[in-house]
């Protein structure tokens, strides 16, 4: 597949159609892992419509459940 332009890259960014309830990425063209949010400087989203990134993201969460979950819990008083 040919790497896309920046125009392109940009475009995307921007268009409505590619942001799902306005926040959820979601474009089967883009191959990246973690495009830029719609705000470019906040940061990284999750492309839903591609594998590779629902799968990362998959994981993230599931890591982060099983150690709020699985690690002890300290009870500060005061």
């Amino acid at each position: 597949m040919e790497k896309p332009t920046k125009e392109t890259l940009e475009k995307w960014r921007k268009d409505d159609k590619y942001w799902k309830l306005g926040c959820f990425y979601y474009n089967p063209e883009d191959q990246r892992i973690l495009p830029p949010k719609r705000i470019a400087w906040m940061g990284w989203t999750v492309n839903f419509a591609n594998k590779k990134s629902l799968l990362i993201f998959i994981a993230i969460m599931v890591i982060t459940i099983v150690l709020i979950a699985f690690l002890p819990h300290h009870k500060y008083h005061l």
